[in-house]
């Protein structure tokens, strides 16, 4: 029987310099698509799919992180004074319950498996989610819910997977395909960033995860990797010696927010989401492009 998952981890720590100089004082997690932080998006996904605990790996001058997800006495004081109750229940939607987030200091920026590794005393001896922060995936039903569904059937550790033109699979982490089972496929190998031609298919890993706790056991050899930096990548081969990896095809579209042109997007798209927006949104995108 699996062990159910509980717990997810937000690697929160990056500097953002691809947004600078906004980024200088104001987190990139905390850049807003349409009017929601980029990083409530992945907190709602995590929600969706049954997470209780959401632990965050943040660095220097993320504190605006935490009092986000913290209550805001005065401005709840001031919104109640004024009757803007839509606005209240809006805050109050976005909080989490007391004792469900944890924050803890990356120190210095070792990469992502390191990010993954600080919070090993928080995550203990069960298996967890990573959500990738700038990732925004958007579908019916969430990116982490569709790999839970995966993963109550198959167990062991499950990755989003989405398909890529063949000619920029040198640009991502792919993985080989193996046995079939639905949406979801059996991990044959990972190679991060394989040359021009050699990759083992097109399909890229697109940042989430779920994992075994065992993976904190590679992690803690802290071998360096790709740029210098302990890698996920290698831990997770690493750990395919001993369990088994699945993949689960992503339905949906994923929005690189860490990019201006997928942050941008991400902006458009959400934006024709919103019934309230839809209509005059779409008239300015027509006089802006015509």
């Amino acid at each position: 029987m699996t062990k159910t998952i509980r717990k997810a981890v937000f690697p929160v720590a990056g500097l953002g310099t691809r947004f600078l100089p906004a980024t200088k004082a104001i987190p990139k997690e905390m850049l807003t698509v349409v009017d929601r932080p980029v990083i409530q998006y992945i907190v709602d996904e995590a929600k969706e799919a049954g997470i209780e605990h959401f632990i965050f790996v943040t660095g220097r001058n993320k504190q605006v992180i935490e009092d986000h997800f913290d209550m805001a006495y005065e401005l709840e004081d001031t919104l109640r004074g004024r009757n803007k109750t839509a606005e209240l229940e809006l805050l109050k939607s976005f909080l989490p319950a007391a004792g469900t987030t944890s924050f803890t200091r990356q120190q210095a920026p070792l990469g992502l498996g390191h990010a993954v590794w600080c919070a090993r005393e928080i995550i203990g001896d069960e298996p967890f989610a990573v959500l990738l922060p700038d990732m925004i995936m958007k579908s019916e039903t969430g990116c982490l819910a569709q790999m839970m569904e995966v993963y109550r059937e198959t167990g062991g550790n499950i990755i989003a997977v989405e398909e890529v033109d063949p000619s920029v699979t040198h640009q991502y982490g792919i993985v080989g395909v193996g046995e079939r089972r639905g949406n979801a496929f059996g991990i044959t190998r990972m190679v991060e960033k394989p040359p021009q031609g050699t990759a083992p298919s097109n399909y890229i890993i697109s940042g989430r995860y779920i994992l075994q706790p065992e993976i904190f056991d590679h992690l803690s050899r802290h071998e360096k990797g790709a740029g210098g930096e302990i890698q996920l990548t290698d831990a997770m081969i690493r750990l395919m010696g001993e369990q088994s990896f699945w993949a689960t095809r992503f339905d949906g579209v994923t929005y690189d927010t860490g990019t201006k042109i997928g942050f941008l997007a991400a902006n458009v798209a959400y934006g024709l989401a919103r019934k309230e927006l839809s209509e005059e949104f779409r008239t300015v995108i027509k006089g802006l492009v015509g």
